[in-house]
């Protein structure tokens, strides 16, 4: 498919469209299919690196498709996620969550606060974590081994270990992962307009939060032991509420507990499809570093985009983003940019350089960034030592991605070995 501009005659409008003439619009969002890069990547990049588009609540937006002007917007203050937020402002898509939480960990004004989440966040700070990510991916691999092939991975393996971690690093019962990913089910839900399930779904789940939180006894390990620890101080305990703790944990869980788990699948899908990138790996189990930062590079898990909103206006290639405007990161297209990346769409774990926005860039930069290649090192070098004829059970062509969801992920991974 190519990128062809449908054009809309449209007056001036305060977030974007031109005064008095047309306005064209390139297509979006992308095809959902998370194992093929979309063909209107490299037509916007190359021919349109920032293009106007509608997103799926009608509102105007810029689209930036190049690893310079995503860079650039990426690290720029002036454009800010907390602000997508704000009431009257173009939307991406409608919220699911209340906006305060939009930008949850700029609004961590505490130093103990912040602290106690980075702490959680480094893979230093738990010296069991990487024998207890081996046992747990080795665990899940014996289930899987014992119920024979086919087995279907998305629920038998990168579910329960990517959302078991997060139930670790929080410090709540590692039992819970599946009522709390089947939240996440509803809260990363794009849609145009706002929807019945969003806002009972979340504070279905906070209100498990505090439960944990103020559980008898109170919590000692993780990050809720950290924030109960933290309450009994006199330099933080007026200044802090349980639903703001809780909060902090609940965001955390689902924004780490989705991305590792969607990544995941994804790279697991490409080591499928080019068994000979797994047979290195068990060659050279040494590169499982360079293999993950190149899977990152080449995953589209990411899904629609990452939104800014402009708070002053700024030149951004040859156009002039006004305040107010609404940017969308494509990081596929930076990812994939041969002005960076040469020959972007082969997998290359020999690359030297790889500069990719995977985990963002600047202030919003994933503080988890560390922790996620620890979590995909561990769990790709299980599967490919212990199953390493891993191949899809069904053509590739037959993987049902997800519709309207924050990541690209196919709802299913039956798998051979």
């Amino acid at each position: 498919m190519t990128v062809t501009d449908p054009v809309t005659t449209e007056p001036a409008t305060s977030n974007g469209a031109p005064q008095g003439g047309t306005c064209p619009y390139a297509e979006f969002p992308l095809p959902r299919r998370g194992d093929v890069l979309p063909a209107e990547v490299a037509v916007l990049r190359e021919e349109r690196p920032i293009a106007k588009v509608r997103t799926l609540t009608g509102d105007p937006a810029w689209l930036v498709s190049s690893h310079a002007l995503a860079k650039q917007v990426l690290e720029d203050e002036r454009f800010s996620l907390k602000d997508t937020a704000n009431p009257g402002v173009p939307r991406q898509y409608a919220l699911t969550i209340p906006p305060e939480v939009v930008n949850n960990m700029g609004n961590i004004n505490s130093a103990g606060l912040r602290n106690a989440v980075m702490k959680t966040l480094s893979p230093r700070a738990d010296r069991e974590l990487d024998g207890w990510l081996r046992a747990e991916a080795h665990r899940l691999i014996d289930g899987l081994v014992a119920q024979g092939a086919p087995g279907e991975l998305r629920d038998g393996f990168t579910e329960p270990y990517s959302a078991a971690l997060h139930c670790r690093l929080l410090g709540i019962p590692t039992d819970d992962w599946r009522r709390l990913m089947a939240g996440i089910d509803v809260a990363f839900i794009t849609s145009p307009t706002p929807f019945a399930g969003a806002t009972p779904n979340w504070y279905k789940d906070l209100g498990y939060m505090v439960g944990q939180l103020n559980a008898d006894p109170e919590p000692t390990e993780g990050l809720l032991g950290r924030f109960a620890e933290l309450r009994r101080s006199p330099d933080v305990s007026d200044r802090v509420s349980d639903e703001l703790l809780a909060t902090v944990a609940l965001s955390l869980f689902g924004a780490g507990a989705v991305s590792t788990s969607s990544f995941l699948l994804n790279a697991i899908v490409y080591l499928c499809e080019q068994p000979e990138l797994a047979d290195r790996l068990r060659a050279e189990p040494a590169l499982v570093g360079a293999a993950v930062d190149e899977l990152l590079r080449v995953n589209l898990s990411i899904g629609d985009a990452l939104p800014r909103l402009a708070l002053e206006d700024v030149q951004v290639g040859d156009v002039m983003v006004r305040a107010g405007e609404l940017v969308l990161v494509l990081v596929e297209g930076a990812n994939y940019d041969p002005a960076v990346f040469p020959d972007p769409e082969r997998i290359d774990f020999g690359r030297t350089s790889n500069p990719h926005l995977a985990f963002g860039a600047g202030r919003h930069f994933c503080p988890a960034s560390a922790l996620g290649r620890t979590h995909a090192e561990i769990a790709i070098t299980a599967l490919v030592e212990r199953l390493p004829a891993l191949r899809l059970a069904l053509p590739a062509e037959q993987l049902a991605w997800r519709p309207g969801f924050i990541k690209r992920l196919p709802e299913r991974l039956p798998v051979v070995w």
